[in-house]
């Protein structure tokens, strides 16, 4: 199959196993790194997951965000909150139309390079918190990109009504080891194991019966 499109991808479970799930469509995948607390703990991960597949792999610094943006998230921000990701507190990990402003840059690029599409991985338990993960947001911004691009390039977000648990089957199936995946906001030198990505990624790898081998400091 031609190679269509680009991937965002921060490293994390979902993203890598977009990577390995469509990698017959990917050219090119990209990791941004906007000042967040792990992200020196997850775009390794995209490295190394995209040499092994053979597929190109940029990161490009938006550290602008981290400077001008309010969140718990960034570097600088307050105490990353512990909990479920459908609790209050975890409103404050939101960085303000994060996906809107990395999918800009991603459609840009494809059309510069000839692509036709631009895919993302967000996810149905994220729909609770982050209002640029939901439908209406991926249909308005797959609206937008294709009539702000000559050639109608398209935004592609097949795991939009997915849980953790189901993107997690497709992972268990391809054969990805998620030990080599990094989802904990605290960006420590093991996973919190508390915070709202660390409470998800446990009871994912759980429910799809998948041994964790994840080292968490709880």
């Amino acid at each position: 199959m031609y190679k269509d499109s680009i991937l965002i991808l921060s490293g994390g479970m979902d993203s890598v196993t977009l990577l390995y799930d469509y990698q017959d469509r990917i050219q090119l995948a990209i990791s941004f790194d906007y000042g967040s607390k792990h992200n020196s703990r997850e775009i390794p991960f995209a490295k190394l997951h995209c040499q092994r597949l053979g597929i190109e792999h940029l990161v490009i610094p938006l550290d602008f965000m981290q400077r001008f943006f309010q969140s718990s998230l960034l570097k600088g921000g307050e105490e990353i909150p512990e909990g479920h990701y459908a609790d209050e507190n975890m409103k404050s990990t939101v960085v303000s139309f994060r996906n809107g402003i990395m999918l800009a840059i991603a459609a840009g690029m494809a059309e510069s390079r000839g692509l036709k599409n631009v895919m993302m991985a967000n996810h149905g338990g994220d729909h609770a918190i982050y209002p640029d993960c939901r439908p209406e947001f991926v249909d308005a911004m797959d609206r937008a990109i294709t009539a702000g691009t000559y050639e109608g390039v398209k935004l592609l977000a097949p795991y939009t009504s997915l849980t953790k648990t189901q993107i997690a089957l497709i992972g268990k199936k391809i054969g990805i080891n998620y030990a080599e995946t990094w989802s904990c906001y605290k960006g420590g030198v093991h996973h919190c194991g508390k915070c709202g990505t660390c409470v998800e990624r446990r009871e994912a790898l759980a429910e799809a019966g998948i041994p964790d081998t994840t080292k968490y400091e709880m």
